[in-house]
C-alpha cells in the first residue's frame, strides 16, 4: 500500500527546477490532483501562477516563498558545490515559515556526502519535517538528457560504467513519489533509494532500444578521463564532468547493483518498466 496523505492546504507547494524532467511532472501531478503549486524557475511567467526564481539571485527568493508550506529542491545546475545556496535558501524558508522539504538527490550520494549530500544532512539536523529521495538513473536520460542526441545520430551510448547493472527509474515514477512525500499527512523524516524494477546494464539498454527501433544501437565504451574530456566537450564545467565520471566508475564497481521497494511503498504502485519506457518514447530516437 501507499503512503497515506492528501493534505489540501491554503498553503502553496514550491516546486523548484519547476521546467526540469521531475519538476515538470511533479507540478502537472500536483495540478491535477488538486494542490496549489508555484513552479519556480528562471523561465517562469508569472501569469500562470508560476514566478521567475534564480538561485544565484537570493532577491528572488522572498516572492517564490509566500504562502508556501512545502518545497521541492532541486539543485541549481551551476558551476561548483550548490549546498551552500541551497542551505542558504532552506533557512530563509525556515524563517518564512516553511515546514516540510523534499529534497531530490541521487543515490550514490548519503547524508553527509558531496554536493546534495550536504543538503541530506543539514535538512536531517534542522528540518521539521523532511524527505530525500534518491533515485538511480534516469531513464529519460535516454529520452531527453545526453544520450538521445548520440541515439538518433550515431546510434551509440557512450559510458564508462564497463558491465556494471543499473536500475533505471522513471521521472513519472519519482514525480508521483515527490507529490506523496510533499502531501502525505504524516511526516516521514527519511531517505528513500527509487529504483526501477530490473537491472540493466548499458549494452542491455542499447539492445532494448535498437530492437525497438529495429536499428543496431551500440554501447560504446570509454575511459573515465575520456567520458570527462566527452562530458567537457558538450559544455559542462571541469568538476562536474568528473563527478559525472566517477559515478560511471561506480556503476562498474556495482554501487547501483540493487533493486528497492520504495517507488511502491509511497505511492501504492509499481515502478515503470523499461521496456514500457521504450515504447512510449520511439519518437524521440527516430532519423
Amino acid at each position: 500500500m501507499g503512503v497515506k496523505g492528501g493534505r489540501r492546504e491554503t498553503m502553496r507547494i514550491l516546486v523548484t527546477g519547476g521546467t526540469g524532467k521531475t519538476g515538470a511532472r511533479l507540478a502537472a501531478r500536483l495540478r491535477e490532483n488538486g494542490f496549489a503549486s508555484r513552479v519556480a524557475a528562471r523561465s517562469a511567467a508569472a501569469a500562470d501562477g508560476s514566478c521567475p526564481f534564480d538561485w544565484t539571485r537570493a532577491a528572488s527568493w522572498h516572492h517564490a516563498l509566500e504562502d508556501v508550506s512545502a518545497i521541492y529542491l532541486v539543485a541549481p545546475a551551476i558551476e561548483g558545490d550548490p549546498a551552500g545556496i541551497m542551505i542558504d535558501f532552506v533557512r530563509l524558508a525556515l524563517e518564512r515559515g516553511v515546514r516540510r522539504f523534499v529534497l531530490l538527490s541521487a543515490s550514490l550520494l548519503p547524508a553527509g556526502g558531496p554536493a546534495m549530500g550536504q543538503v541530506h544532512r543539514w535538512l536531517q539536523q534542522n528540518a521539521p519535517e523532511w524527505i530525500v529521495l534518491r533515485p538511480s538513473w534516469f531513464m529519460e536520460n535516454f529520452s531527453e538528457g545526453q544520450h538521445v542526441t548520440t541515439i538518433r545520430q550515431e546510434n551509440r551510448i557512450y559510458s564508462a560504467t564497463e558491465d556494471g547493472r543499473v536500475p533505471f527509474v522513471s521521472a513519472d515514477d519519482i514525480a508521483a513519489t515527490a507529490m506523496t512525500a510533499l502531501t502525505c499527512k504524516t511526516p516521514l523524516n527519511r531517505d528513500f533509494i527509487l529504483s526501477g524494477g530490473e537491472l540493466l546494464t548499458y549494452d542491455q539498454v542499447a539492445n532494448r532500444i535498437g530492437d525497438a527501433t529495429g536499428r543496431a544501437i551500440v554501447h560504446h565504451q570509454l575511459s573515465p578521463d575520456q567520458l570527462a574530456v566527452r562530458y567537457r566537450s558538450l559544455g559542462l564545467g571541469s568538476d562536474h564532468a568528473q563527478m559525472l565520471a566517477a559515478m560511471d566508475v561506480a556503476i562498474a564497481a556495482g554501487a547501483e547493483d540493487r533493486i528497492t521497494t520504495c517507488i511502491e511503498d509511497l505511492t501504492g504502485q509499481g515502478p515503470t518498466s523499461f521496456d514500457t519506457f521504450v515504447r512510449s518514447n520511439l519518437s524521440k530516437w527516430s532519423t
